[in-house]
């Protein structure tokens, strides 16, 4: 593992640019629109989240298995796997990098089967097809795309580090920290370092609850225009999240996306 961040496989190479980004989408931009491939993303990172509350993971663990899906889809289309089963692949590889400990094998597949039939029968009407074997082949791929990078670093800890500094724990962290939750549901992730995502939450934290931070900003050592681009993904976020109904919507959204060639059947 590297020692910090500017050393990391992390800041070398899963730093991407927003233009290559779109273009290595460009065979699934074919079939969906931008707001539905984003719709799409938002549908498994929520899964990912239900998935690892019902696990009782950290929420460490649960963005590194986000990053983790998003990195790989960065590289692949949604036709090269499932995303179904990348997310809860994601999930059991994440737990192991973070040190979480090993889910058991059966349990990850019982857990996926109830999440998919309590909290997301409003997408899926069948069970969950994919069992042991699948998650292990499935990792074996996911690996090999991230080109065993597997060390993310993420904006919490940097987030507190902050607002320490800034003197405004209390409900101002709590706001930004939710902030960077929401966060994972964009591209920011892959787009941006870790400390520029805390201090975006923290700008908008501080903006919701009129505290003012223009001197502590003016202070830092940072490129302020960043900030501004990582606000506007999380603020176009909160815009698409007015007007879209996932219950309504997902099912749909789920049958147009790409799909590989080859899926089990229910068993």
């Amino acid at each position: 593992m590297a020692g910090n961040f500017w050393q990391s496989a992390h800041y070398q190479q899963w730093l991407l640019d927003s233009q290559d980004l779109i273009q290595e989408r460009r065979p699934d931009l074919e079939v969906l629109s931008e707001e539905e491939y984003q719709k799409i993303m938002i549908f498994f990172s929520n899964f990912i989240q239900q998935l690892g509350e019902t696990l009782k993971l950290r929420q460490q663990v649960i963005a590194t298995a986000t990053t983790f899906l998003k990195r790989f889809y960065a590289r692949n289309s949604l036709r090269c796997i499932d995303p179904l089963l990348l997310a809860p692949t994601s999930v059991f590889l994440a737990s192991k990098v973070e040190e979480f400990g090993v889910i058991s094998n059966s349990r990850l597949i019982s857990t996926c089967q109830t999440v998919v039939k309590n909290k997301f029968s409003y997408a899926y009407t069948t069970e969950f097809p994919y069992r042991t074997t699948h998650i292990l082949e499935c990792e074996f791929y996911l690996l090999e795309s991230m080109d065993c990078c597997l060390i993310v670093y993420q904006p919490y800890r940097p987030l507190v580090q902050y607002m320490q500094d800034l003197g405004g724990e209390g409900e101002v962290l709590q706001l930004a920290w939710r902030i960077v939750n929401d966060s994972l549901r964009t591209d920011v992730c892959l787009l941006f370092p870790p400390y520029e995502i805390a201090l975006a939450c923290i700008h908008m934290a501080c903006v919701v609850h009129q505290k003012d931070c223009k001197q502590w900003f003016a202070e830092l050592n940072t490129d302020l225009d960043r900030i501004m681009e990582i606000t506007r993904y999380i603020l176009n976020l909160y815009e698409l999240w007015k007007t879209y109904d996932e219950r309504k919507e997902i099912q749909s959204l789920l049958q147009k996306m790409p799909k590989p060639q080859t899926q089990p059947g229910p068993r």
